[in-house]
């Protein structure tokens, strides 16, 4: 601090020399400042998107523009001026699965709700390398959700933070997709979506999920093979991180992330949970995996999505742009004002199956 007193003590004299009392309060204010605790740095932005795609009806047309526009939000997104109304006081956060990404995960999803009244908002995270074990299909500037879920779950809650913040909402809804709801189980035990001592204080109320890993996978039986093989002593797992990711081999049944998230019971307190699986799911295998088991203080609904429709073939990738399957997760979110009686039987057919959230659907949004 002397240094500093003597530093004052000759730009003040410099500056009275030069008639300019003025300047010499500026420089006394400015070698204070200058002195003063760094305040800390704010948080990085959370992973977000970039400008709106063109509408789309259909996970290959999806797919096909987001190699072209991979950080685009699906139509009805991230509007972060919408603030919740009095029938839909929770903003809704889309999370995307596995090699996806907000826009062609959710392009069906999106529009149905924001037309809906509600206020959606869907993030990227798990971007991560080849290098950093994001796998081969890293190649492709359209691929995330391969990073390790539990810094996935991070990029969520400070998602969520921002969605709270720039809302005014007290809590919000989220809708997951394959590892999005995987992950999202994973933010609400671990990181803060939900409070086991006191659920009044959860940042979540309802989460939905279509497809999810929720008890891992057998990936069609690859994810088995490669659990003998471990038992035989050796472990591929970190060479297939490099192939597939790190995010994928983490929801093969038995791996340690599972096994922490399920111990204890599949739910949190205070959260209501909608689940929904295909009978053609070709991902999430075998598809009854999906389904979880009501703990204490949570409600949960587990929905085939062929039950009383077996005309909805949707698979795991379809199941996001099936017309039945929006309308389900439009009953998750609001029971009370879209029941059950509200969801339609509309046929929907494998990897091409459209939704009614883009041109030339079927249906209404309800």
């Amino acid at each position: 601090m002397p240094a500093l007193t003597s530093k004052l003590r000759r730009d003040i004299r410099y500056r009275r020399s030069r008639g300019t009392l003025a300047g010499a309060a500026l420089a006394v204010t400015a070698a204070f400042l200058a002195a003063a605790p760094a305040t800390a740095a704010p948080p990085p932005a959370p992973p977000n998107t970039v400008g709106v795609g063109p509408a789309t009806n259909n996970f290959p047309g999806a797919f096909a523009q987001s190699l072209l526009t991979p950080d685009a939000a699906p139509v009805g997104a991230n509007d972060w001026n919408c603030k919740p109304s009095a029938d839909h006081p929770r903003p809704v956060v889309l999370v995307h699965g596995t090699w996806e990404n907000a826009y062609n995960n959710f392009s069906g999803v999106a529009p149905v709700l924001a037309r809906a009244g509600y206020c959606v908002f869907a993030l990227n995270y798990g971007r991560v390398g080849l290098l950093e074990s994001g796998g081969l299909g890293t190649v492709l500037p359209n691929t995330n959700g391969v990073g390790p879920i539990e810094e996935s779950a991070k990029q969520l809650a400070g998602f969520v933070d921002a969605v709270l913040r720039e809302t005014g909402a007290g809590q919000v809804d989220i809708v997951g997709h394959s590892q999005g709801g995987l992950m999202a189980r994973q933010y609400l035990k671990f990181e803060g979506g939900a409070n086991a001592g006191d659920p009044s204080k959860n940042k979540v109320a309802h989460l939905v999920t279509l497809g999810a890993t929720n008890h891992g996978t057998t990936l069609d039986g690859i994810g088995s093979l490669d659990r003998a093989i471990r038992s035989l002593g050796l472990d591929l797992d970190p060479a297939l991180n490099y192939l597939v990711g790190y995010a994928p081999m983490q929801q093969v049944f038995d791996s340690a992330v599972l096994n922490r998230l399920n111990a204890g019971g599949d739910t949190m307190p205070g959260v209501d949970y909608t689940v929904i699986g295909t009978m053609f799911d070709e991902v999430t295998t075998p598809f009854d995996w999906t389904f979880l088991k009501s703990g204490p203080g949570a409600t949960v609904r587990n929905v085939t999505l062929q039950d009383g429709c077996p005309t909805d073939i949707s698979d795991h990738l379809s199941i996001a742009y099936s017309p039945r399957a929006i309308d389900w997760i439009q009953h998750g979110l609001d029971p009370q004002g879209f029941p059950e009686s509200k969801v339609r039987c509309v046929g929907n057919a494998p990897i091409g199956g459209s939704s009614d959230g883009g041109p030339g659907g079927t249906g209404s949004a309800g």
